[in-house]
């Protein structure tokens, strides 16, 4: 619907949305770092590594915004064309093509008052006056990429400050396991979860097998 459409866009990204990017590149930053025997590397091999990290990061944190500038402007698209359909359907028409918009969870609870509600601020609306993306959105998609590349900076920075590989390797896992438990932790106060801290726990522990898994099939 426009109106959450809306108000999503006026929160730029939700917790949910800025720790997923954060941990997609973590675990990209640690699967490459990690699946290589940068352990018994010399000091070219490590710099090698690092600079292979960010650069994936890089390229992951690209990927990213531009699919989050696709998603926006295929939804308000998808908004206008609702809003178009709406606007020359009689009221009981227009009911139903609003409750086969809505999100399944969201149609079941919304009764006839907020539906025709909903009809008449799309009637309001006049969405071919806003364009398909503003200078908030390009903001977003910034902000995605560079969520994306920072999260590879703790997992790199222990190869920059330690004198021994492998006192870096311990370091970098450490920090990384640290960053996966916070990420579960703010996740479950976002979801209200009365014990935030085991999904802390539960997100480290899946954090730390996914990344094993993606590690032992080449990733």
């Amino acid at each position: 619907m426009a109106s959450s459409a809306d108000e999503e866009q006026e929160r730029f990204l939700d917790p949910v949305a800025r720790i997923s990017e954060i941990l997609f590149g973590l675990i990209m930053a640690v699967t490459i770092v990690g699946s290589l025997e940068i352990a018994t590397a010399g000091r070219n091999e490590v710099r090698t590594v690092m600079i292979a990290a960010l650069g994936c990061n890089v390229a992951w944190g690209l990927v990213d915004a531009f699919m989050y500038l696709v998603q926006t402007v295929t939804e308000r698209t998808r908004n206008r064309v609702l809003a178009r359909a709406v606007g020359g359907a009689d009221r009981d028409a227009a009911h139903r093509l609003i409750v086969r918009a809505l999100p399944e969870h969201v149609a079941a609870i919304a009764g006839p008052h907020e539906i025709e509600g909903m009809r008449r601020r799309l009637l309001a609306l006049d969405l071919d006056a806003r364009p398909l993306l503003a200078t908030r959105d390009y903001l977003g998609a910034l902000f995605i990429f560079v969520l994306v590349v920072a999260a590879t900076f703790p997992v790199v920075a222990p190869f920059m400050l330690a004198s021994e590989v492998a006192v870096a390797m311990r370091w970098s896992q450490v920090m990384t396991l640290g960053l996966l438990f916070f990420a579960g932790f703010g996740l479950g106060r976002y979801a209200g979860h009365s014990k935030p801290l085991r999904t802390g726990v539960l997100m480290t522990v899946l954090g730390a097998a996914l990344i094993a898994g993606v590690k032992a099939l080449g990733g």
